[in-house]
């Protein structure tokens, strides 16, 4: 069932999306529907009915014999959940109205009962385990239904099975709780005109003001970033970055550590020693200690250049500040200021050099163009589809070749308060060859209006590459479709397309979207490519810290969160940051990447071995095509090994990537 995504609190799920391309009448799709409420009372009886419609047609599936038929029958019953719940659980994160919010997470509560209870069915269990598989897919399918039903407790003792799901319900409770600390606080410090120097016009310029004339900002991706870049001012930095590392308060440090003894003492149910021993046992690493071991290479392969880099930043901001480089300490918040700054100097490039080249909407239209001309698809705009934001957008994507709906696309472009602040994508709904079912995908960043830099287009053709695993699937069941791979997996489809931005041709599509746009110098986007590099020694070991965090929060010797935090940030080359509170603005540790933020870097080893198919031309539509029908379409019907072996023509390696770390 893809509602929760086969028990999402505890284990995670894959979040965590008109071209001018072709008329509308070339293509027979036509969007899935997104059931709109207009209340919160509204919702909460969408909920209930839904409830009862899955409690009512639960007995059915209980009785059915486990045949050749029994897969497809609790396939259906879980896309029945799905289209009931999946689209009221996701306005808690893009309703503009609190109350709405709120309703949604009531609703989510609910379900969570629900699937918890399903999930520890004795009767569903026993049907899974005496299935006949006729194929290899019935055969993977039985397989991933039986690790379902068993991480969820089926197995366990009745007192210890009604424990696991008081377990399961209580962390949805928490991680809601602490995803609306981040999402609700609304986070703002307070700047003079003077200590905005720098910092581009639209970045503050419409903001509020306080009643001393000061500019009042948010921590916004879309906000935090261009500041943390251009603001001349230290103090000013220092200020905005200790409201970004104090995102989600005290509570959040301490619904963290309630989080990871929950995990903790789930894991100890089954008898393992840690919740990362738990979840990894099941994910490409398969142990903790293979995992870790990963990230000893990685940080052994940049520890040098990571030295490296600091130096070259603390020397810059020496000489921008006319000190003796001895003298000079390089603060955290002076790594964005002083990364930019460098570029300049030594590339002449800067990122708000691209805004005016990359206009939101038609780079959305752009990314959607890349993938046609790569994939054979086609995005259409549908207008007139009543969603939660006037602003949000519906498009129906289908085959190019023959006019085949392939699914639904929504796209929630701008920030606003008390949306999801950063960038992701939701499954909707999963797609099921096997019915006919077509699946729909919401795409939801917080995009600047006047424009996007090139890491902001980077960043976005990277969620479309979880729209279109999303989008693209074509598994004989829904819940193996799309974006459910195992964890570690699921970012390199992602990964793989951010490579694309930098590519001169891939970008020459954007005449394609906007003829009136004027096309990116050939000289900035040499000098983009010539930076993009440097500082990376910095940036793996960020990404490193982060990682290796996770996985100790999760691991077998248990310390408190923010202790734990504060040690291993300090023991970095550029030490602790004192108050810092990173911990609590952490929401992938807390939900759906815990024990598992490892994974960004295990995926994006496969996604530079999956860039090498691609090496001679990152448009080949046969590579392209070839890439959708293996890695895509087959979601989690086949492993992941498998289809990297087919598509590459040989088992997959970490050459490309440790390359890439040791130039």
């Amino acid at each position: 069932m893809r509602v929760l995504v086969l028990m999402a609190s505890l284990l995670g799920t894959a979040f965590p999306a008109v071209t001018g391309a072709a008329p509308a009448a070339a293509s027979s799709a036509s969007p899935a529907p997104f059931a709109v409420v207009a209340t919160p009372a509204a919702l909460s009886a969408a909920c209930k009915r839904g409830l009862a419609l899955a409690r009512a047609n639960l007995p059915t599936l209980e009785r059915a014999k486990p045949d050749a038929r029994w897969l497809r029958a609790y396939d259906n019953l879980g896309m029945r959940i799905e289209d009931a719940s999946s689209p009221l659980l996701f306005l808690a994160h893009v309703h503009p109205d609190k109350a709405m919010r709120q309703a949604a997470e009531q609703c989510e509560l609910q379900w969570q009962d629900f699937q918890s209870s399903l999930n520890q069915n004795p009767a569903l269990y026993r049907a899974v385990r005496a299935l006949k598989p006729s194929d290899a897919v019935d055969r993977q399918a039985q397989q991933d239904l039986l690790a379902s039903f068993e991480d969820a407790g089926v197995g366990l003792p009745p007192a210890q099975r009604k424990k696991a799901k008081a377990m399961l319900d209580q962390l949805t409770a928490l991680q809601q709780q602490f995803e609306r600390n981040i999402r609700d606080a609304g986070t703002q410090s307070a700047f003079t005109e003077a200590e905005l120097n720098g910092v581009p016009d639209n970045v503050w310029k419409a903001a509020p003001r306080d009643t001393q004339g000061r500019v009042l900002l948010g921590v916004d991706p879309s906000t935090f970033m261009p500041f943390m870049q251009s603001a001349h001012d230290g103090a000013a930095r220092e200020r905005m970055y200790r409201a970004k590392i104090t995102e989600g308060g005290p509570a959040n440090i301490e619904l963290l550590s309630k989080i990871a003894d929950l995990r903790r003492n789930y894991a100890a149910l089954f008898g393992l020693p840690s919740f990362a021993d738990f979840r990894l046992r099941r994910a490409m690493a398969q142990t903790p200690q293979r995992a870790a071991a990963f990230l000893d290479e990685v940080s052994a392969a940049v520890k040098d250049s990571e030295l490296r880099d600091l130096e070259v930043l603390r020397r810059a901001k020496a000489a921008h500040l006319k000190q003796d480089p001895a003298a000079v300490k390089f603060e955290r918040w002076d790594l964005y200021y002083y990364e930019e700054l460098v570029r300049r100097e030594r590339y002449s490039v800067d990122q708000e050099a691209f805004r005016p080249y990359f206009p939101p909407q038609q780079s959305l239209e752009f990314v959607m163009r890349v993938v046609e001309r790569l994939m054979g698809v086609r995005y259409t705009r549908v207008p007139g589809v009543k969603l939660w934001h006037d602003e949000a957008q519906t498009y129906a994507v289908s085959d190019a070749s023959t006019g085949q709906s392939l699914g639904t696309m929504l796209v929630d472009l701008y920030p606003r308060e008390g949306k999801y602040n950063h960038a992701a994508v939701w499954p909707l709904r999963a797609g099921s060859s096997a019915t006919g079912r077509t699946p729909t995908a919401a795409l939801v960043v917080n995009f600047d209006r006047e424009g996007l830099s090139l890491e902001e287009l980077e960043t976005l053709l990277h969620e479309l590459g979880h729209a279109v695993h999303t989008n693209l699937s074509a598994t004989r069941y829904a819940f193996q479709a799309g974006t459910s791979v195992k964890h570690d997996f699921v970012e390199a489809p992602s990964q793989m397309l951010e490579d694309w931005v930098y590519d001169r041709r891939v970008l020459d599509l954007f005449k394609d979207v906007c003829a009136a746009c004027k096309p990116v110098p050939d000289e900035l986007l040499a000098k983009a490519v010539q930076a993009r590099d440097f500082a990376k020694g910095v940036q793996f070991a960020r990404q490193h810290l982060y990682a290796s965090y996770d996985l100790a929060l999760y691991g077998r010797s248990p310390r408190e969160p923010l202790a734990l935090w504060r040690d291993m940030e300090g023991a970095t080359s550029m030490g602790t940051v004192q108050g810092s509170l990173f911990p609590a603005g952490f929401a992938h540790v807390a939900t759906n990447y815990g024990a598992g933020y490892y994974g960004y870097l295990w995926s994006l080893v496969v996604a530079m071995d999956l860039r090498t198919a691609f090496a001679a031309d990152k448009l080949d539509p046969a590579v392209g095509r070839r890439y959708r029908q293996t890695v895509l379409a087959n979601g989690s019907q086949r492993p992941p090994d498998e289809l990297l072996r087919e598509f590459l023509g040989r088992d997959t390696n970490a050459k490309a990537f440790f390359e890439h770390l040791r130039k």
